[in-house]
């Protein structure tokens, strides 16, 4: 049996280790439509709470004969709030975005620099393999 033939210990952890990320990389679908399933439910639920609130209320407030000019102006105080909070959202969006590709940027970097590292490494085991035969 030739050395290239028998097992190493880097190679018993690299199949182990993927056969583990495969794993995981299959559940990414999965776990994804978990979460956005749970979330529209959670925005669903809270739309829905806010339409039963009105019906509700529907009969009371048109009792109250509210001055028409103060249901504008809260028209439009209500708008501008939510002006307000879809500008965050689409700002919360660009900085997970932004964040993202900072983290894979800064995992590629660190991907070359292990390369370079193990390339070192090789060398050095290279070397003491040649300077154990003699």
């Amino acid at each position: 049996m030739s050395t290239d033939d028998s097992p190493s210990i880097c190679n018993v952890w690299k199949g182990n280790t993927s056969k583990i990320i495969n794993k995981l990389e299959l559940q990414i679908p999965s776990h994804f439509q978990i979460y956005s399933d749970m979330y529209k439910e959670y925005l669903r639920s809270i739309d829905d709470i806010f339409g039963t609130c009105v019906l509700s209320e529907k009969e009371f407030f048109d009792k109250l004969n509210i001055d028409p000019n103060f249901m504008k102006n809260l028209g439009m105080y209500s708008n501008f709030l939510s002006g307000i909070w879809i500008n965050q959202i689409e700002n919360y969006d660009n900085y997970l975005k932004w964040y993202s590709q900072m983290r894979i940027s800064g995992l590629k970097s660190y991907e070359e620099f292990i390369h370079t590292m193990m390339d070192s490494y090789s060398k050095t085991l290279s070397n003491l393999s040649k300077n154990m035969k003699k």
